[in-house]
């Protein structure tokens, strides 16, 4: 990596590091109602929310209960997006007049945004109505950052009592982490982004003449909105020239915060976050970057306090930081070195050279490539699935990092609370797995862990390769499927491989060369999503009820320390494990065939 790379890294990760114990401390208070002044504010706000949902917050709810609160509420939300995007023609805060989004589109955009997806198959700024954007996909990118933190609360919960029958109250627990956590740091983060050139406001969009006529190539495509390719695959362009440029206007500040915060993504403007009134400045894309990465890792010090054992959280935490920084290493490495082929024009073929500069195509010169790889690394590593820029046009092993991060169930710091209960779910795997190596029951913060917690662990793992796998193959075997990427061969198959993991791990990120906003991407697309999201959660739940109800285990010689190198190792290659074997005959016939082809071998 080059100096301005590690550098702005070892930045990077020393402001994380300062947030994550106060954040950290600060999370585990509300949720566990201490009498903090933040609480005692707002105490009125949150009774009466509890009034008019006529919800008791001391009556606490054993997993299934909680389970079926969840699901519904996010039922009641996605409906409520569906509603919107459906009606919008005729509600307000509408300037440009857009038109009813179809059915198909509505249905994946809703489930999309109550998963924490917010995959985008459509091209915002002349799709959405400012009321759908504000009232639709902003309320659900609080909600769903929401849900996923009380999962994560919930299954810390399990480990922390004994001999108990309830993980907590649903509601209060959505409500006080949207409250007190997700909507003040918004809040003053949006503010923070409007000072930065971050644009703000209910305006009609602008239409201003150019000074010169400008012509340039678009794909062309058919009724469907298919890409229209020739006899040997390519995508057929065509010229398109315009003398006028329309600038969208729009409330974005206030979405961005969130978008970030929640490690949702879904950006207000197609280009997201390399459009310059989404992230005009450096100082802008590094506060959406810590944005991005500050919840999840404060979590794990949430964990270790709740569970009495701040090492625990720190252990987590450590584990999630060696994998991060060897993969931003690899994926910045790659996009320094950059196209071999590029860099051997004009010069002997057999020639050792460097794309000089690098490889920066699809990416912004405001960042460059170490401000793009480290985002990349991080939208993928977490749920966020926001871009600064193009992961289609990367190199293939530039590009393998954003997947192989999604393949690894988004575990590397991950989504807000899903990074934390899939990274405690990998934890009692790999505990149950030493155990097994050394002939003693295995036990997890003086739980004993038995069949139906290791049962419900395998499914809350498995789920994403299963749906991954399938829909991958359901698109690549279908004349629907193949009309989607609009290059050949294994790039093609790569942005397939890419969709669906994107989908079933709630990141929303693309690798921007497929055509989704089909009836076939936006079905299967859309039930990835669902199946991706809610039944791990399912799972988890059921993980953390059966370890609330277990008594605690005293600690013995004979008890594995969780908490040192050792176990940090043993998680590690726990997660390595599980992504590298379940997905490399995937990734074999994708970025890494693209690599030897680039290669010339």
């Amino acid at each position: 990596m080059t100096g301005q790379s590690l550098g702005l890294l070892a930045l990077f990760l020393t402001v994380t590091l300062l947030c994550v114990k106060p954040l950290g401390l600060y999370m585990a208070n509300v949720m566990e109602g201490r009498p903090i002044w933040p609480l005692r504010a707002g105490a009125r706000l949150e009774t009466l929310i509890y009034r008019l949902c006529g919800v008791d917050p001391g009556e606490e709810m054993g997993w299934k209960r909680y389970a079926i609160a969840l699901l519904v509420f996010n039922a009641l939300g996605g409906l409520l997006v569906y509603a919107l995007q459906r009606l919008q023609y005729w509600l307000p805060l509408n300037p440009e007049h857009f038109p009813a989004v179809s059915p198909d589109s509505s249905f994946n955009t809703a489930v999309s945004f109550i998963t924490n997806t917010n995959w985008q198959g459509y091209t915002p700024e002349s799709t959405m109505s400012y009321l759908t954007q504000m009232a639709g996909l902003a309320v659900q990118n609080f909600l769903s950052a929401a849900t996923g933190i009380v999962v994560a609360v919930a299954l810390i919960r399990g480990l922390a009592r004994h001999s108990a029958k309830a993980i907590g109250s649903f509601w209060a627990d959505v409500t006080r982490s949207t409250l007190y956590v997700l909507l003040p740091i918004a809040f003053v983060l949006a503010l923070a982004l409007v000072s930065q050139g971050v644009i703000q406001n209910f305006s009609a969009y602008k239409d201003v003449t150019m000074l010169q006529p400008l012509t340039y190539q678009q794909q062309k495509t058919d009724a469907a909105g298919n890409p229209v390719k020739d006899a040997a695959g390519n995508p057929v362009m065509e010229n398109v020239t315009t003398q006028t440029q329309t600038l969208p206007m729009g409330p974005i500040a206030s979405q961005e915060s969130i978008k970030e915060l929640g490690t949702n993504g879904g950006g207000f403007l197609n280009a997201n976050s390399a459009h310059p009134y989404e992230n005009p400045t450096g100082l802008s894309n590094f506060l959406e970057m810590l944005l991005i990465i500050v919840i999840p890792a404060s979590l794990t010090y949430t964990f270790g306090r709740m569970v009495g054992d701040t090492r625990q959280g720190w252990a987590v935490l450590g584990a999630m930081a060696i994998l991060f920084v060897a993969l931003y290493a690899i994926c910045n490495h790659s996009e320094q070195l950059g196209n071999p082929r590029i860099a051997a024009l004009g010069v002997d073929q057999a020639a050792t050279v460097l794309q000089p500069g690098g490889n920066m195509e699809g990416k912004e010169a405001r960042f460059g490539i170490a401000s793009s790889t480290l985002f990349a690394t991080l939208t993928t590593g977490t749920s966020c699935g926001a871009v600064n820029s193009w992961h289609d046009s990367y190199t293939p092993l530039g590009g393998i990092v954003p997947l192989f991060n999604m393949m690894l169930g988004e575990v590397v710091f991950g989504g807000v609370g899903t990074g934390l209960y899939s990274m405690l779910i990998f934890a009692i795997i790999g505990v149950f797995i030493a155990g097994l190596m050394i002939g003693r029951t295995p036990e997890y913060l003086g739980k004993k862990i038995e069949a139906f917690e290791m049962k419900m662990s395998s499914v809350a793992i498995l789920v994403m390769p299963l749906i991954v796998l399938m829909g991958t193959a359901a698109a690549v075997s279908t004349a629907a499927g193949q009309a989607g990427p609009a290059n050949p061969g294994a790039h093609g198959f790569s942005e397939i491989l890419y969709a669906f993991t994107s989908a079933s791990n709630n990141n929303g990120s693309a690798f921007a060369g497929i055509s989704a906003n089909t009836v076939f991407y936006n079905t299967a697309l859309g039930l990835c999503m669902w199946l991706g999201r809610f039944w791990p959660i399912i799972a988890v739940l059921a993980v953390a009820g059966s370890l609330a109800a277990k008594k605690r285990i005293p600690v013995t010689a004979g008890t594995m320390p969780t908490h040192g190198p050792t176990f940090i190792i043993l998680l590690i290659g726990t997660v390595l494990l599980v992504g590298a074997l379940t997905f490399v005959p995937a990734l074999a016939l994708g970025p890494v065939v693209e690599h030897l082809i680039l290669r010339g071998r």
